[in-house]
């Protein structure tokens, strides 16, 4: 199959968590990446609605202005301590935490070695980073670990999905670092890591079991914190250079203080609740993974179609999407949530099976 042009996916509307209406017609819903579903949580609801009583909707400045706001600093005290980083820098999003990083360190590196098949958003910040830049193929340490060498040891940063959205598969972080430099970085987008990996949630890093002063992460706050906005986790020496350098850090207006307030609470309750991470561990041990997400792949238009059919009769909408950094044909992308029920995950592995 030809990669097809992008278009707007359909309208959907979600109704409770784990069901949308199409069509008025409702389906069980295995799309997008809301994996402990918070953004429904009414806990986390409530914390939006309580900060949208005291304070504006929006800062409406930038925060190197006169738009900073005490739940900014909370919000990165928590993120601090949650995922153990030595520092915190809030981004307007999580497609943002990795441009603001690359502008902050421009110049700071011979070379940069990314993933082929990385994040858009990694290969629009190495743009920024204003040295050479190779692709290493997917996944592959081994072509990384040779690109690394080429230079000689010059610093070099490696740029990297924790985990691709595409097919949740992992980065193989560990051997990344054994062949990085000790100037290096390892730069670790952790969108869909973040909060789901490792046994308090603390992402890819915590699942590898590995600690090391040469990895930055980025992560989003709208996925498994259901909330909006993003993060780089780094030194305090970098996070002061993204303050001090970064134009997009610096002309950007802030997220909204009741979403950063949502995304506080949603902190909170991933590390509280141990029996929804556990529901999330026991329904990945149901699809046999370590992420929660299920790519299938046709070969063809006729099994595209063939596969939404078996998925609208079970009752499953059938989340088929394209996307710039996954297969060229499209995918069905499938993502399995804390709160999905294990007769509904069987349904859809009966659908796939078939």
């Amino acid at each position: 199959m030809k990669r097809e042009l992008i278009s707007l996916g359909p309208a959907l509307e979600q109704i409770d968590r784990v069901f949308v209406r199409v069509n008025g017609r409702k389906l069980i819903y295995f799309g997008g990446c809301d994996y402990y579903r918070l953004a429904s949580n009414q806990h986390v609801l409530r914390a939006a609605a309580r900060r949208l009583t005291k304070a504006p909707l929006n800062v409406a400045a930038s925060r190197v202005t006169t738009g900073n706001n005490s739940i900014y600093e909370q919000l990165e005290a928590t993120l601090r301590v949650f995922f153990k980083a030595k520092d915190v820098v809030l981004a307007p999003s999580g497609y943002a935490a990795n441009l603001i990083f690359a502008q902050a360190l421009c110049g700071e590196f011979a070379q940069a070695v990314v993933d082929e098949r990385a994040h858009p958003s990694l290969r629009d910040a190495v743009r920024f980073l204003d040295c050479p830049v190779t692709q290493y193929k997917h996944r592959d340490a081994k072509e990384a670990a040779k690109q690394i060498a080429r230079t000689g040891g010059a610093k070099t940063i490696v740029m990297t999905d924790g985990v691709f959205a595409h097919d949740g598969s992992l980065a193989p972080l560990p051997k990344l670092l054994k062949a990085l430099p000790q100037n290096g970085t390892l730069l670790v987008d952790d969108a869909h890591g973040a909060g789901v990996l490792g046994s308090n949630g603390r992402g890819t890093v915590e699942h590898f079991g590995i600690r090391d002063q040469r990895i930055v992460r980025t992560i989003t706050l709208s996925k498994a914190f259901g909330a909006y906005g993003g993060a780089v986790l780094a030194s305090r020496r970098v996070c002061k250079k993204i303050i001090a350098r970064s134009a997009l850090f610096a002309g950007s207006t802030p997220l909204p203080p009741p979403l950063a307030a949502a995304a506080f609470a949603a902190a909170a309750t991933i590390a509280g609740d141990t029996a929804m991470r556990n529901r999330l561990r026991r329904n990945l041990k149901l699809i046999g993974k370590d992420t929660p997400i299920i790519a299938v792949t046709p070969k063809t238009a006729q099994e595209v179609d063939r596969l939404k059919k078996r998925l609208l009769k079970a009752g499953i909408f059938p989340s088929f999407i394209r996307y710039p950094s996954g297969p060229a044909s499209g995918c069905f992308r499938f993502a399995i949530s804390s709160e999905h029920t294990p007769e509904q995950i069987e349904k859809l592995l009966a659908v796939i099976r078939e």
